[in-house]
């Protein structure tokens, strides 16, 4: 089983990335696929739980790299089709069953796809409808490498706390922290495949998301997020004479920080009031 997560985790990041690469009405269908393969990944996850399986989210680098659409949807159909041949080992049959089927549609559908010509990769930097000076260009793409790389991080630990915790107030408040990430990861990495950088995150270390002391991780995520705010009204300011678009933007995503962090202070009051703090 274990093998069959990683692959999962592998797949699902790979059609994340296409769905990155896409220009045209492909893009929607392979985000909501590289969705369909993060639960697949979640309930392998628990699976794996229950069964008293240990595991972590190590994984391989993950070449992305393409000229056209089509390869990497060449690549994603084979490593599909390695999951299928997997899936004998899950005890969960309907589980198994319902992940075969899913990946018998997904395969059909990427082998019918239209083949797109790929920017993803040119290193032109260059943000469309935004004449950016090399300051604001530089700041923008130092920000959008450490942002997506926190979005995934943030998706892998919350992800990992909450499939051990059976706490459901804690578990909604993960819930909503793992969707907020998702749209900013989106976000992000949809802006550096414009810009021609686009990039998997690194792979997360298994000390940050298993974690002793969650108290004091939330007390350490409030921080966390106080800075990014700071990150957010600094590039805002960078960008601001040259797009007022990506200013609004930014400030957008500053202003729901607030929220992550109010968040972060009601779990810690949870924790409070169980005892647990």
């Amino acid at each position: 089983m274990k093998t069959v997560l990683i692959k999962t985790h592998e797949v699902w990041l790979e059609m994340l990335m296409a769905g990155f690469m896409s220009h045209t009405q492909n893009k929607q269908v392979l985000f909501d696929f590289s969705d369909i393969l993060f639960r697949h990944f979640t309930w392998i996850e628990h699976e794996m739980i229950r069964t008293g399986e240990s595991y972590d989210y190590d994984r391989d680098n993950i070449p992305i790299k393409v000229s056209r659409l089509e390869d990497m949807l060449k690549s994603i159909s084979l490593h599909l089709l390695e999951i299928d041949l997997q899936l004998l080992g899950l005890e969960d049959k309907e589980l198994a069953g319902r992940i075969k089927n899913d990946i018998g549609y997904m395969t059909g559908v990427l082998h019918r796809m239209n083949d797109e010509v790929v920017t993803a990769f040119n290193m032109e930097r260059r943000f469309p409808g935004a004449d950016l000076t090399d300051e604001a260009r530089d700041a923008l793409t130092l920000f959008l490498f450490d942002e997506s790389y926190k979005e995934y991080e943030l998706i892998m630990i919350y992800n990992y706390l909450k499939a051990h915790s059976n706490d459901a107030y804690l578990n909604r408040i993960f819930q909503i922290l793992i969707d907020e990430s998702f749209f900013h990861l989106k976000s992000f990495g949809d802006m550096m495949a414009k810009m021609g950088i686009l990039a998997v995150p690194r792979v997360v270390m298994k000390e940050l998301y298993q974690i002793d002391d969650v108290v004091q991780f939330l007390k350490d995520g409030i921080n966390e997020e106080l800075a990014a705010k700071e990150e957010c009204r600094k590039l805002s300011d960078a960008v601001g004479n040259d797009s007022q678009e990506l200013a609004d933007f930014f400030e957008f995503i500053n202003n729901q920080e607030n929220y992550h962090i109010a968040l972060m202070t009601d779990a810690l009051a949870h924790y409070a009031k169980e005892g647990n703090g």
